[in-house]
């Protein structure tokens, strides 16, 4: 059980504060290079509806888990904290409603509301019905290709004929994503373990090979699209090559960091497109 209260860098993780920056962040970057004018409506509600998602699914792991397994000072804090943090999710999920009521296009809000369901069905069946399945889908390809779709469906509703040029920017995002993930459930082994969790690293039996293996691919497949990508889009392959790159550094250097800064910079390290935004701002 854990007892030390998380150090100071550890609390975007435990608040659940680093999935919604880097979701917003990709928004951001791929509205750009549709030439997509958002407005504050859409970034509001993917930035609350990922941290409602995330904090959804750490609320359960925590409720449901005995306090002597738990391994995570982002887990221990949501079963400490459990009924003031529903009180918070039930006032983010009551703003993020009312902004996508009062902000969102009739367009928008049905693309939204067709997400629902796909993360509604990921929380109930990896945290309880399909629990202990093996034959399950990888949580992080699903958790990759959720936080894929909601960053890449208001630039694409919003301007359908710039869909095209977001799609393979938005492919590396996701690759990046599961990349995050995978690496994640390498390093994090024993705390799934404990948790009762299957993962990606202990579902396939060349998982964890393959995880160590991502970020190369990931950096190559940005290098190699990249080189052919000229305008907007070569921000995205930069952005996505120095995600890769960094994943790659701070996977060789987890051992020596720990679990618990390596799993902090490698979400860290999907944050690259904040370099070229604020550039943009700067001009």
């Amino acid at each position: 059980m854990l007892t030390l209260r998380p150090k100071w860098w550890q609390w975007p993780t435990v608040l659940s504060l680093d999935a919604p920056a880097v979701a917003l962040l990709w928004q951001s970057l791929l509205a750009r290079t549709a030439a997509v004018k958002l407005g504050r409506a859409p970034i509001l509600v993917l930035g609350s509806s990922v941290w409602l998602a995330y904090a959804a699914d750490r609320w359960l792991e925590g409720w449901r888990l005995h306090p002597e397994r738990i391994r995570t000072q982002r887990h221990h804090f949501y079963q400490t904290w459990r009924w003031p943090v529903a009180a918070v999710w039930v006032a983010v999920f009551a703003a993020d409603l009312f902004a996508a009521v009062r902000g969102l296009d009739r367009r928008d809000f049905v693309a939204g509301l067709l997400l629902l369901g796909p993360v509604a069905a990921y929380l109930l069946s990896h945290q309880l019905v399909h629990r202990h399945h093996q034959g399950r889908a990888p949580k992080e390809l699903c958790v990759a290709l959720l936080l894929a779709a909601g960053v890449g469906v208001f630039p694409a509703v919003r301007a359908p004929a710039a869909a095209a040029s977001c799609g393979a920017p938005l492919a590396l995002f996701g690759l990046l994503c599961f990349t995050n993930c995978a690496l994640i459930s390498v390093w994090e082994d024993e705390v799934d373990r404990s948790h009762g969790q299957t993962s990606f690293a202990r579902q396939f039996r060349r998982g964890r090979t393959l995880s160590h293996a991502l970020p190369w691919l990931a950096a190559a497949c940005a290098l190699g699209l990249g080189a052919r990508w000229r305008g907007p889009e070569a921000a995205p392959a930069g952005c996505a090559l120095a995600s890769g790159l960094l994943l790659v550094a701070v996977d060789r250097a987890e051992r020596r960091l720990g679990r618990e800064r390596a799993r902090v910079l490698a979400d860290v390290a999907l944050m690259t497109p904040l370099i070229p935004l604020l550039g943009a701002l700067g001009r």
